[in-house]
């Protein structure tokens, strides 16, 4: 199972492996408090993706369709698909939308590539 949760959500029994997909560290966390098995910067929106969208909060289908270009051009994902099917894997990320952000479409896209293989 995929779960994706803020960073600044309470860690539960079901989070699994905890991974950190944000480019930029969180605000107000210290590095030593945050409860997280990886920081994996490379499948995170790069950082036009990241600034442009921070300016276009509307067209979220706009960004899903950039973002999964992006993520087609790399393999840093992969490793994620690996972990999700020996056990859950939490997304973790700092965005206060909890509908309209970077682990809502990586979850979808790890779990297109878990159903092609």
């Amino acid at each position: 199972m995929i779960n994706c949760k803020r960073v600044y959500d309470a860690i539960s029994d079901e989070d699994g492996y905890r991974v950190l997909i944000d480019r930029l560290w969180p605000r107000g966390i210290k590095k030593v408090d945050l409860q997280h098995d990886e920081w994996n910067k490379d499948v995170a929106p790069s950082n036009e993706l990241r600034k442009w969208f921070h300016q276009h909060t509307d067209q979220f289908t706009q960004f899903i369709d950039r973002y999964r270009a992006e993520l087609n051009q790399t393999i840093a994902w992969q490793d994620l698909v690996e972990k999700a099917r020996k056990g859950n894997l939490t997304l973790l990320y700092s965005a206060k939308n909890i509908e309209h952000n970077q682990a809502v479409v990586l979850k979808a896209f790890i779990e297109e590539k878990m159903k092609n293989k």
